[in-house]
């Protein structure tokens, strides 16, 4: 584990470094339902014991809109996309297809949703049923199965060139666990797969930090940090894994504009998130009835995003209008899911998804179709 130790401390020195920062843009006149919307956005953070940030653009028209947007946000299990958008430029440039098989191994495992983990390690997995897997169910096994396949270096050449601004730097889901532990101890870099489900089989609290205190053979007096709190908002501070809504946001304008990947890549990762079995009570909640979303959800401690691209139908066409959400504070996910609810209540409610110039481009078939 040699290795993983030195990519997880110069990780550390990277983002401890910081970068510098890209000047700001010029001001653009805000389109006429932001006003309506910040409203209605400030009467959602008002409620809330915590905060909430929300980027919106309207891809037919080109208007945008910020709340916080320009802030960093953990995005939790949102840098799935970009995974999934350098999985498919591997597959147009002939050196993976559909149909190519991943050996599943050992150190691959990582805790959370999806069927990747009902497999034994040596199992050879379909590319499409990884891709499905992370989109659809959120697997974090198969997100690393696919981040090892193409290489972590691919995976970040798609977010520095897709993300503007600052830069998003990303590691694998293990390396979220390992570097979040290694916030109470720098003996978490050594964690193989196994003690990280171990420490996942462990309940949150006192009960995981003693397990982890076993695991590195150490007591929780060692620590550096007194609880879960603590130790997680360490890790978010080193900003992995984290990007202003804003650039993400112009990263999804550039995937419905059909430019991130061709057409047939385009259409693929569109449909298979619109067929997301997360986040029913996110956004999707609060848009209209015949709206489809296009998106994917992250979760972690303390945090919650939901990010995506709504397709409305528009005669022929389908209208895409990007929102990008995330919230930082509750300790109940509950409560956070109610407040992306309410956010995505808050845009419909603004008249932004009011049909006005369709926007022509990749067609996006129904869910039903494949």
């Amino acid at each position: 584990m040699i290795g993983t130790r030195c990519i997880l401390l110069g990780i550390l020195l990277l983002v401890s470094a910081g970068q510098a920062g890209a000047p700001p843009p010029l001001a653009m006149p805000e389109p006429p339902w932001a006003d309506p919307l910040r409203a209605r956005l400030e009467a959602v953070e008002a409620r809330l014991p915590g905060e909430i940030g929300v980027y919106v653009h309207h891809v037919g028209r080109d208007e945008s809109f910020s709340y916080r947007a320009g802030e960093n946000w953990y995005l939790a299990s949102g840098i799935k996309v970009p995974v999934a958008i350098a999985v498919w430029r591997r597959i147009e440039d002939g050196e993976l297809t559909l149909d190519t098989h991943i050996r599943l191994q050992a150190n691959d495992f990582v805790d959370g949703a999806g069927q990747t983990n009902w497999h034994r390690a040596g199992t050879p997995l379909r590319v499409d049923y990884l891709l499905q897997q992370m989109l659809v169910y959120s697997d974090n096994t198969a997100t690393d199965v696919l981040i090892r396949s193409v290489g972590l270096d691919a995976v970040n050449a798609v977010a520095a060139e897709l993300l503007e601004g600052d830069g998003l730097v990303i590691t694998s889901l293990a390396d979220v666990r390992r570097l979040a532990y290694g916030m109470f101890h720098a003996g978490a870099a050594d964690l193989d797969s196994q003690d990280l489900l171990s420490l996942r089989r462990a309940a949150a609290g006192p009960t995981r930090m003693h397990r982890l205190a076993e695991l590195l053979g150490v007591t929780p007096a060692d620590f550096l940090h007194p609880d879960i709190d603590s130790a997680f908002e360490a890790y978010y501070a080193t900003h992995v894994n984290t990007a202003p809504l804003r650039d993400f946001g112009r990263m999804l304008v550039t995937v419905a504009n059909g430019l991130a990947l061709g057409q047939e890549g385009t259409t693929y990762l569109l449909d298979t998130m619109t067929r997301a079995k997360t986040g029913e009570k996110r956004i999707k909640a609060g848009l209209p009835p015949e709206a489809r979303f296009a998106h994917k959800t992250g979760t972690q401690h303390r945090r919650a995003c939901d990010l995506g691209i709504v397709l409305m139908p528009a005669g022929d066409t389908i209208e895409q209008v990007v929102i990008v959400a995330c919230v930082r504070g509750p300790a109940s996910v509950a409560q956070s899911e109610r407040a992306l609810r309410e956010v995505g209540a808050a845009v419909t409610a603004s008249g932004v998804l009011a049909r006005t110039t369709p926007v022509t481009g990749a067609t996006i078939p129904h869910p039903e179709s494949r």
